[in-house]
């Protein structure tokens, strides 16, 4: 919400609208309130219970044209407004994850059950455009590869910092560069030395992640 504040967010609530939970969001709810709209089946006082969140997102799944499940654990809340969303006939997208990371297991199931993949905002601007008769994104002018020659050749502090922003979930490659503050030649230049040694695994969407055990020859 706080990110999309500036173009408008919806935020629909468990409770009553007097009482957001958790309580330290009330000076967001009330930016959301001015500046979008915040919603509620529930009346005023009403304290939010665990059972009254599944039921909330019957009104998040019905307020959308789509909707994006990014992470999501096989028994994650998110998977009730993905499956109320279908129902309702609303599209529904899901973020791919490493199969060995337990918080990627409900988008990948989405996934294998026909939602749609997306690794980018663009993806699901293109999707929704027929519905709002607004036009797709362009797509991205092609960018020439970084020049490797105008920086100095990583260090060993340099590689081991790459490494440890990565993992078993895929992450792109912007995501490392402002993890690591390192020059984008340096980065591309450990991700190509990971990848002839066999520790990266490149996936849709020009995200990379670590190849954890011995490479296979």
């Amino acid at each position: 919400h706080q990110g999309s504040l500036a173009t408008g967010t919806i935020g629909v609530l468990a409770g009553g609208l007097d009482l957001p939970y958790p309580p330290e969001n009330a000076g967001l709810c009330e930016e959301i309130a001015e500046r979008g709209a915040t919603i509620s089946e529930m009346p005023f006082g009403w304290q939010p219970r665990a059972q009254d969140f599944p039921r909330r997102n019957r009104l998040v799944a019905g307020a959308v044209l789509g909707l994006v499940v990014v992470e999501a654990a096989q028994r994650s809340g998110s998977l009730i407004s993905a499956r109320l969303a279908g129902e309702m006939g609303r599209l529904v997208f899901a973020v791919p994850g490493s199969p060995l990371d337990p918080r990627a297991a409900g988008t990948n199931g989405l996934l294998k059950d026909g939602a749609t993949l997306v690794t980018d905002a663009a993806d699901v601007s293109r999707a929704i455009a027929p519905l709002t008769g607004m036009r797709a994104p362009d797509m991205p002018p092609f960018e020439e590869p970084p020049d490797f020659s105008a920086t100095p050749p990583p260090g060993e502090s340099d590689r081991a910092r790459v490494v440890e922003a990565l993992g078993p979930t895929p992450v792109a490659v912007d995501e490392i560069i402002r993890h690591t503050r390192l020059h984008p030649a340096q980065v591309f230049m450990v991700l190509l030395e990971l990848d002839l040694a066999g520790r990266l695994e490149r996936h849709a969407g020009g995200n990379v992640s670590l190849v954890f055990g011995e490479p296979s020859v």
